[in-house]
């Protein structure tokens, strides 16, 4: 018995009368397509760790290109193509998993055939994952989260709501200091940053996407914007990541003068500097350079590091 992905996988009943079941293959464990298969089951819309047996064989389908593989579900027909897995472009619209699963496969330098290898899955299944809005059963999850060094929450994004840290505190945990040095590598060369602003209505701290260039910081912000009242003021600028699965983590402050960028050819560079657009997206066309006169960091670590 061999399948591709989308195959139907038919199971007769031996009892006289009584119905089959039939589900769609949304994952496969062996790249010759042999079983077991995991199986999304039309009648009772779970997927389910399938060894077929003698009752079963597999329907086998057009796999055209373009044609949406997305997991069968009782009403779905009719469904508009873009929740069907195609947006209306014809690109594949993958699901949150699937964008999860891909951008920490993405961000550690991986081949989607070596994540396969290490899950312990057919690199097939591995695309469909990150092409399509997938159902993956429990099991394949845990061999990506293992393989990813991540957790089955970190990829279904639960907690995404909440803030960092609410793990335990490291048994004998180190508070060190960073230098100057190491402050600058750890900024690296863009991200997503905190600004300390003094407003009207008292302090504000806002989440901005920044660059570094030439030892600046800067940020796109609106004209008549919070984050705009730092040009002409002192300001604090804080950047941290925490590993929530070993409870440490390090932090970055820069305090220096901020200004609000004029000159054409200072505002060219910083444009083509940029490494990515505004996530709050609107139009955010005043650049924000801070001259950091201050450099700290720290870092919380296992005691033996």
């Amino acid at each position: 018995m061999r399948a591709h992905l989308g195959d139907q996988l038919v199971v007769e009943s031996p009892a006289t009368g009584a119905s089959r079941r039939d589900g769609e293959i949304v994952g496969l464990h062996h790249e010759d397509g042999t079983p077991p298969y995991d199986v999304h089951w039309s009648d009772t819309d779970q997927v389910t760790l399938v060894f077929p047996g003698p009752d079963a064989h597999v329907r086998h389908l057009e796999h055209g290109p373009g044609r949406s593989r997305e997991p069968s579900r009782p009403g779905m027909a009719g469904v508009h193509a873009e929740s069907a897995g195609v947006r209306p472009d014809g690109a594949p619209n993958p699901g949150d998993v699937g964008r999860r699963v891909a951008m920490e496969r993405e961000r550690q330098g991986l081949s989607r055939a070596e994540t396969a290898r290490r899950a312990r899955m057919a690199p097939d299944y591995l695309t469909y994952l990150e092409q399509q809005p997938a159902d993956p059963s429990l099991a394949s999850l845990i061999r990506l989260a293992d393989a990813l060094g991540t957790t089955v929450a970190a990829l279904r994004g639960g907690g995404m709501d909440l803030p960092p840290g609410r793990g335990q505190a490291l048994l004998h945990p180190r508070l060190q200091d960073l230098g100057p040095d190491e402050c600058r590598a750890r900024l690296s060369t863009h991200g997503i940053g905190r600004v300390a602003v003094s407003t009207p209505d008292g302090p504000a701290v806002l989440p901005v996407n920044y660059e570094v260039v030439d030892d600046i910081i800067a940020f796109r912000t609106a004209p008549d914007s919070v984050p705009a009242m730092a040009g002409g003021t002192d300001v604090a600028f804080e950047v941290d990541h925490l590993d929530e699965a070993m409870s440490q983590g390090w932090s970055v402050l820069a305090v220096g003068p901020a200004r609000i960028v004029t000159e054409p050819d200072a505002l060219r560079r910083l444009a083509d500097s940029a490494h990515t657009e505004p996530w709050a997206g609107g139009e955010r066309m005043t650049w924000v350079a801070i001259r950091p006169t201050r450099l700290t960091g720290r870092r919380i670590s296992p005691a033996d590091q």
